[in-house]
């Protein structure tokens, strides 16, 4: 891995080839939780159908979706795009829990092994959905990759140390029950079975489908020369993931709040963000020009240099919509 890209990165190994070598194995706890999820969303959807029922699984899956799993979880927690008061942050790394995925701690470490995986010359098909698709789906959702020799992943103290996201590392599961307490009391049953069991299981599916294709299949404005896999954008489903499905504009700026960087890639999570700041309540967001040069990088796109070749980490499109967007630069945080 070259340099820029390895000297601030939470994951330790003794060599590269630490995520190539290891084993698939069956996790029955995140089997089993998935099966259960969805078993009940299948039965109970079809028992209690309603319209009522379907508008607050759409509504309570984009909420989470976009504060939890976009601001909090990703563009906060794991990657630290901006900043914002601790009660927020700890408000939208909660609704990334309701997400159902893992708990913070887990979901950041699994984030991170990936993310450095992925970079290499090379990695375990596990951490690169680099397999097919109905063998990736059941090894994703079903079971876990254990690694011959597993390098460290080392958090910072002041996510490592914190009490809060460790209750919730703790209880990420049983954080969905107040939830289905006042679902319950709201609309029955029915609403429990919308509002929680579809929603966790649209969750879980979501991030599988938008991670196996965004590793295999789509659009690229750039390359990251020497990775083991390159990240595709999967453009028509901008509104579905609440912009995360930009990966390749991710791959090549993953400090970026802003993950949808040219013309027509839309982006709600950075809408949102750019929302709040305008009202005071999130300020340095990071964006590719914050961020250092990387050289492994080049772009892919003739109207960023005349052609394709490395890249600056200026982005003149991206200026532009900033100054569209009526959003003031503040001061960055590294």
């Amino acid at each position: 891995m070259p340099a820029s890209s390895s000297t601030a990165h939470r994951v330790h190994a003794a060599a590269w080839r630490d995520v190539v070598d290891g084993q698939v194995r069956y996790a029955w706890k995140k089997s089993l939780w998935f099966s259960a999820m969805a078993g009940t969303a299948i039965g109970g959807g079809i028992v209690y159908a309603s319209w009522s029922g379907v508008l607050l699984f759409a509504l309570s899956t984009g909420c989470v979706l976009l504060l939890g799993h976009s601001l909090g979880s990703h563009r906060k927690l794991i990657h630290d795009s901006y900043q914002c008061p601790a009660w927020l942050a700890y408000f939208l790394i909660y609704c990334g829990v309701l997400v159902g995925l893992a708990g913070p701690l887990g979901l950041l470490r699994q984030h991170e092994l990936r993310d450095y995986a992925q970079r290499q010359p090379d990695c375990h098909p596990f951490l690169r959905h680099g397999t097919g698709f109905w063998r990736d789906f059941w090894w994703q959702v079903h079971c876990d990759l254990v690694l011959d020799r597993e390098p460290d992943v080392v958090l910072e103290p002041r996510i490592a140390g914190d009490r809060v996201l460790a209750w919730l590392e703790r209880s990420w599961m049983q954080q969905q029950l107040p939830v289905a307490l006042l679902l319950h009391a709201w609309g029955g049953m029915g609403f429990v079975v919308w509002g929680v069991c579809a929603r966790v299981t649209a969750g879980i599916l979501g991030h599988w489908l938008i991670g196996h294709f965004a590793h295999n299949h789509g659009a690229m404005n750039h390359e990251v020369e020497g990775a083991a896999v390159q990240g595709y954008n999967i453009r028509f489903t901008s509104l579905l993931t609440m912009g995360e499905c930009w990966h390749n504009n991710h791959h090549a700026y993953p400090g970026s709040a802003r993950l949808g960087l040219y013309r027509g890639e839309w982006d709600p999570g950075w809408w949102l963000l750019c929302g709040l700041r305008r009202i005071g309540l999130v300020w340095a967001l990071r964006l590719p020009e914050d961020l250092p040069v990387r050289a492994e990088l080049r772009s892919l796109r003739r109207d960023d240099a005349g052609a394709a070749g490395p890249m600056a980490p200026a982005l003149p499109p991206l200026a532009a919509g900033i100054q569209h967007l009526g959003v003031q630069r503040g001061p960055t945080s590294q």
